[in-house]
């Protein structure tokens, strides 16, 4: 199946749930380069196209995208919604901390699409101070195929690793979330379609 199919039924799915557990603000969504933030990049403007206001974090030099989070980020430059970035890997600029601060003040939801299945600890700069913020925050939050710092294997915290109130997993729960230690970091998990045929599933 197209990686560019599966992403987008992996952000109609995410948001389906967002829908179900009620929306009553903004929401911040915080992306990373991969494909876990190319899921972001497509439910922000699937947010968008339901008239929910909606703005996008992401850290990263756009240039430097590849793929099917490519395609999605450059689909998202075609719209109205706020795209900020802090251009870099390495650091995260005073402005561009302010304006995450101040949408963590604001936010009904945060939806954190930093990392996917492929992460392996430890984290670095600055998703260490990035993850912290977010956990600090009073507004809710979804985690994307898994909460950025957990290994999904192992089922392991980084420190910080993010602490969700929902976690929309795609096709099944990964192996490590049987692991006592993920559960405090998971919380609710919703395993989402993404169209996977039932028989190679089974």
């Amino acid at each position: 199946m197209p990686g560019l199919l599966l992403m987008e039924n992996a952000a109609r799915s995410c948001v389906d749930v967002l829908l179900r557990l009620g929306i009553s603000g903004p929401i911040g969504i915080c992306c990373g380069r991969g494909n876990n933030g190319g899921d972001g990049f497509a439910m922000a403007r699937r947010l968008d196209l339901l008239g929910y206001p909606v703005k996008v974090f992401f850290w990263g030099k756009p240039e430097k995208l590849t793929g099917d989070a490519a395609t999605n980020f450059q689909i998202l430059t075609r719209t109205d919604i706020p795209i900020l970035t802090n251009g870099s890997i390495d650091q995260m600029p005073i402005d561009f901390t302010k304006q995450l601060e101040a949408e963590l003040i604001r936010a009904d939801w945060i939806v954190d699409a930093l990392l996917g299945t492929g992460f392996q600890g430890p984290l670095r700069p600055p998703l260490i101070d990035v993850i912290r913020r977010l956990n600090q925050s009073s507004a809710k939050r979804l985690a994307v195929d898994l909460p950025s710092g957990l290994d999904c294997d192992l089922g392991t915290p980084s420190v910080p690793t993010f602490r969700a109130d929902h976690t929309c997993t795609f096709v099944a729960e990964k192996v490590g979330f049987q692991n006592l230690a993920a559960k405090s970091f998971l919380g609710t998990i919703h395993v989402v379609d993404i169209g996977a045929p039932r028989k190679l599933f089974a």
